[in-house]
């Protein structure tokens, strides 16, 4: 179903497509199929509805936020089952992430109170400046299938503590937890039109928020090519943009460093949502003097995950989404072989019994990588970790820098110092010291140089959304 203007309905054209779980290839879902007469009619609604929402107390957008947020808490097992047959990933990493998505809601409900503006002292002594932060308007949204609901809160909960009124398309892979969060939203009673979500093809959904003079801003989450798409489309109606797209995260661990901390972070950071994350580990750089320890205690560790059906028990990764994830996968993993690396363990896709009908790929790691192989500057997106070795802290630096992505990247030492001296020369905009898994609503979570533009999280994750205004007052005095 779509939801416009407070109303479930079916698409205008009455196509649908099918929701399939990647682990059995079954389907588990069919939702309406909506187009540019269903976007228009959702970029109508948020239009009408900005002017009310926009001149709510902050106290009152909080109101409807926070009861958002209840609804979802109450159901998060039935939510993180739907996550987890819609696009794989094990039930309890679909808990957390509930739980981060709840967490959105949270903090910008509290957030919106704190849009301030401000008083300039004027040069003239009749004349008074002040500056108001204001709402940009209708939002045009777009998330990914990775993380199908902390992705949709991360935006949509700044936008309405903002002021704005949004229409969101979810990702046609798992459109069925996009609807969770409306009918949230929906029985949070919150105002009609001021939440929209539209599933169906990106060429008329997404054309026509990007052709609208009505949409005032875009915010996207996915790949760099799409996103650069969306920016040049974004100058013909001079749309405010924030892009979070793809990454090629580096994972430095020193001769210092606790190995085995060390390790755990990079199963951690590389094998969650089985590799399938903008921030998960592409490249794993080891000083040569513990490379060989290192990639043992990592083989030792590997052992203990268990591929399979995220809603079974004890298993630690699903599958990947579909066959396009799989090939990319393999293709990197022949590239590094015929190049000279070798596979410590994994390697291939699974196929044999309850994998026959699902995208499940072993978890990999192969060691004697080098910067020729595509491993190296292409995102995998996929459950392949490659060893690097590396000499000294200036070569490293260099190394995990060449690169046009800068999101997220990891250093593990003990060395207090080295934490600063490398952390402040990494060209990324995350860095977890020690810490595989940074990311928290608080915080300012986004990337520099091709990775994107704009912040989302924290008290700066709001700041995309608003406009300033500039008030000069001439006084009788």
């Amino acid at each position: 179903m779509l939801y416009i203007n407070g109303e479930w309905r079916e698409a205008s054209s009455g196509k649908t497509f099918d929701v399939t779980n990647p682990a059995t290839g079954e389907v588990v879902g069919t939702v309406a199929n909506g187009g540019t007469t269903d976007t228009q009619a959702a970029i109508d609604a948020a239009k009408a509805a900005f002017g009310t929402w926009s001149r709510l107390t902050a106290k009152e957008r909080y109101a409807y936020l926070k009861k958002t947020a209840d609804i979802l808490r109450g159901r998060t097992e039935k939510i993180a089952q739907q996550i987890t047959r819609e696009m794989g990933k094990p039930v309890a990493e679909a808990r957390g992430e509930i739980g981060l998505a709840i967490d959105y809601l949270d903090w910008y409900a509290e957030e919106g109170k704190r849009i301030y503006g401000d008083t300039i002292p004027s040069a003239s002594p009749n004349k008074r400046i002040l500056v108001l932060r204001q709402p940009v308007g209708v939002v045009g949204a777009i998330t990914p299938w990775n993380f199908p609901i902390a992705m949709i809160t991360r935006k949509l909960a700044p936008a309405l503590a903002a002021g704005c009124t949004i229409l969101l398309k979810a990702a046609s892979s798992t459109p069925l937890s996009a609807i969770e969060v409306f009918k949230a939203l929906h029985e949070a009673e919150v105002p009609k039109g001021v939440a929209n979500l539209v599933n169906g093809a990106a060429s008329e959904v997404v054309g026509a928020m990007m052709a609208s003079p009505i949409v005032r801003k875009i915010t996207f989450t996915g790949s760099t090519e799409v996103g650069k798409e969306l920016v040049r489309q974004s100058a013909d109606t001079m749309k405010k943009v924030s892009m979070e797209l793809g990454g090629h995260a580096p994972f430095l661990v020193f001769d210092d460093a606790d190995l085995e901390k060390a390790a755990e972070g990079a199963i951690a950071s590389k094998f969650r949502n089985a590799g399938q994350t903008c921030v998960c580990t592409n490249r794993i750089y080891v000083q040569k003097s513990v490379a060989e320890r290192f990639a043992s205690i990592l083989a030792e560790k590997m052992k203990k995950l268990v591929v399979g059906n995220g809603l079974e028990a004890g298993v630690t990764i699903g599958p990947m989404i579909d066959a396009d994830a799989l090939e990319k996968a393999q293709e990197h993993i022949d590239d590094a072989v015929e190049k000279g690396a070798s596979i410590l363990c994994g390697g291939s896709r699974l196929t044999e019994g309850a994998f026959a009908n699902g995208y499940f790929f072993a978890p990999t790691v192969l060691i004697g990588a080098t910067h020729d192989m595509k491993i190296s500057y292409e995102e995998t997106f996929g459950p392949v970790a490659p060893i690097f070795t590396f000499n000294t802290e200036e070569e490293v630096i260099q190394r995990a820098n060449d690169t046009v992505y800068g999101l997220a990247s990891y250093l593990f030492t003990k060395d207090g110092s080295r934490m600063f001296r490398v952390a402040e020369q990494l060209e990324y905009g995350i860095v977890g010291i020690n810490d595989a898994l940074p990311t928290v609503a608080q915080a300012p979570f986004g990337g520099v140089k091709e990775s994107g533009v704009g912040r989302e999280g924290g008290k700066y994750g709001i700041e995309d959304y608003l406009d300033y205004k500039f008030l000069s007052l001439q006084l009788e005095l």
